[in-house]
């Protein structure tokens, strides 16, 4: 029986197990099993994950997405350029492919509500998700800046140096921080949210809860918010065909 899982830490909460569980049922995909592989160290993968018997086709989440890469015995050229991988396909010759599907459903579900003022934006956060979300906006043509906690190569803006100013000159601002997840959900990004105005579009990756703080303190101020569910649907569709090529 062919077997799919999710490669993370601390994933009880996941959506990707309950999502296939449900398209399985759905859809009357009787042959296929998903699971968690909830690893402490990426270690784990070679030594436990790929002994694993009839495994086609893994998710990849945090912490894992850029550590997972020299584990894999080739990459698509997306993956490769974004430098993250979050689906990793097993071929019949027991080949591990990494690909990046992140970044399709970031544009998919980002494109909709995308106005000529949200051509500047701000990535808050560096993992591997940021890294997907700035090569889709790449694509789409829209300037970023990245936001981290310390200032280090490739970051424009620490936490300390947002003003009022910055905020109001980029009209898309994207949470790629945990910051927000449940259970730990009274917290979000250390930004000035007083500068968020109804011109905004706020783009939070967390689903859970549905309305993160993040995205509370936005819709407070009139801006448009979206969570990060239709992008988690969008990738898992992706990921699927990857898998069952």
């Amino acid at each position: 029986m062919p077997k799919f899982g999710l490669i993370g830490k601390n994933i009880s909460y996941s959506f990707s197990r309950s999502y296939f569980k449900n398209k399985f049922e759905k859809e009357n995909i009787i042959d296929c099993t998903y699971v968690n592989f909830d690893i402490d160290t990426i270690e784990a993968f070679n030594t436990s994950v790929k002994k694993t018997p009839h495994l086609k086709g893994i998710n990849v989440t945090i912490p894992y997405k850029e550590s997972i890469i020299p584990l894999l015995d080739k990459l698509s050229k997306k993956a490769k350029a974004i430098g993250a991988v979050n689906t990793i396909r097993i071929t019949k010759k027991g080949k591990f492919v990494g690909y990046n599907t992140d970044c399709y459903g970031f544009s998919k579900s980002l494109k909709p509500h995308l106005l000529p003022e949200h051509q500047k934006a701000l990535i808050l956060g560096t993992g591997g998700a940021s890294k997907a979300i700035a090569f889709s906006l790449q694509e789409l043509g829209i300037k970023y800046a990245f936001v981290s906690r310390n200032l280090k190569t490739g970051v424009t803006y620490s936490y300390d140096s947002l003003t009022p100013s910055v905020i109001k000159k980029h009209g898309l601002i994207i949470n790629c921080t945990p910051l927000g997840t449940h259970p730990n959900i009274n917290t979000a990004p250390d930004i000035p949210y007083e500068a968020i105005t109804k011109k905004h579009l706020l783009f939070d990756l967390i689903y859970n809860p549905e309305e993160s703080l993040f995205l509370s303190q936005g819709k407070k101020r009139g801006a448009k918010t979206v969570n990060g569910l239709r992008m988690l649907e969008l990738q898992a569709e992706k990921a699927w065909k990857i898998w069952n090529r």
